[in-house]
């Protein structure tokens, strides 16, 4: 029995790969437990099987996660948990004192580069190297804990996100599902479509698309920034200004929420991740490619896995509106040959190396090698 724990289910790479390994462990027939604040993803854990334990585990005030180490000992030793797998710092907290009160496996995933800025931050962060294991959702990420923090190389194991093929299938998408969304949306016919998923964050780069649109007045486009402000009015607000000032009311749309990203991705002409940090993995970059549309991502982080540059699309250095825009012009100018050619090449780029089943497969056989330790 594995207990999977984290912040919240809310939205977001770190709940879907909660919910994406939960559902693997109940088909390989273990047992599936998630502790979090909960969420609207709970309901999916329900649909497959898996166990939800609703705790504070977003707080960092430290009764707080004392006492939720003290629930999460009781949990382990009520439910018979063998492993624990931490996905955040605050629970992680909680979780390894649970784990070693209660003497079962405790290992933790990486799913970011955190601050590290000062020392304080460090010995925060540091609890995500106390795992028996310790996977980095990526190469760039094995590589910033090899470079911030050191590590036994034997206890570092890479498993890098994956990407739902059998969902982000370009054949499994129907016209009807991207005329009811270019209907939904009012897109206009015959105008390119630029699309930069993401939640509205300012280190998601919205701005850097806007001020790179802006280089290119006499280019038709429709730029559709889609992604929840999760409470950022004031950075929400300052994008809408920021098309304001530059001209650009009827060429960038802010899309609050997408319920089907896989005819999304199909109506985009382009796919921008922008982000000016790094991304520990870029969600946005391997989807797109997996439902063959061309992408633009910035050259850090782990797009330079993912995003074959020439073949698959392009890397511009961050927080570079004209690169971006340089970039964007050759993408809107690709015929419909060179098109289809990226199409192919970038689905079996991600189908061979960035799978959904290729990351939990190998989750579960670190599980297994942990418990052959016991």
């Amino acid at each position: 029995m594995v207990l999977q724990v984290l912040p919240a289910l809310q939205t977001g790479g770190v709940e879907r790969t909660t919910v994406d390994v939960a559902q693997a462990l109940q088909r390989a027939g273990w047992t599936a437990l998630v502790a979090s604040a909960g969420g609207p993803m709970v309901r999916e854990l329900e649909r497959i099987g898996a166990h939800h334990i609703t705790l504070p585990l977003t707080s960092k005030n430290p009764l707080t996660m004392r006492a939720n180490a003290r629930k999460l000992a009781q949990l382990i030793r009520e439910q018979g948990v063998d492993i624990v797998h931490a996905r955040s710092r605050a629970p992680a907290w909680s979780a390894r004192a649970a784990a070693r009160r209660t003497g079962v496996h405790f290992l933790t995933t990486f799913h970011g580069t955190y601050g590290h800025s000062n020392l304080l931050k460090r010995r925060y962060n540091a609890i995500m190297l106390q795992g028996e294991r310790v996977i980095a959702n990526s190469v760039f990420i094995a590589d910033h804990i090899r470079m911030v923090y050191g590590i036994d190389e034997e206890r570092l194991v890479t498993i890098p996100r994956g990407v739902d093929i059998q969902r982000f299938d370009p054949a499994r998408v129907s016209a009807e599902r991207m005329i009811q969304l270019a209907t939904d949306w009012r897109l206009p016919d015959g105008v390119p479509i630029v699309m930069l998923p993401g939640r509205l964050t300012r280190w998601k780069g919205q701005a850097v698309l806007i001020e790179a649109l802006a280089r290119m007045p006499d280019r038709e486009v429709l730029a559709l920034l889609i992604g929840d402000d999760q409470g950022r009015k004031a950075y929400r607000q300052e994008l809408i200004d920021l098309i304001n000032r530059r001209g650009l009311q009827g060429k960038v749309r802010l899309i609050e929420h997408c319920r089907d990203m896989a005819a999304a991705y199909m109506l985009a002409d382009v796919v921008v991740s922008a982000s000016t940090d790094p991304e520990a993995f870029g969600r946005v970059a391997a989807e797109a490619q997996a439902m063959g549309r061309p992408v633009i991502a910035t050259d850090h982080g782990g797009a330079r896995e993912t995003v074959l540059p020439g073949q698959t699309g392009w890397l511009v250095p961050p927080a570079d509106p004209a690169a971006l825009a340089q970039a964007l012009e050759q993408a809107l100018l690709l015929d419909t040959g060179t098109r289809m050619a990226v199409a192919e090449v970038a689905r079996q780029h991600i189908t061979e190396r960035f799978t959904v089943l290729q990351m939990c497969e190998r989750t579960l056989a670190t599980y297994s090698a942990l418990l052959e330790t016991t």
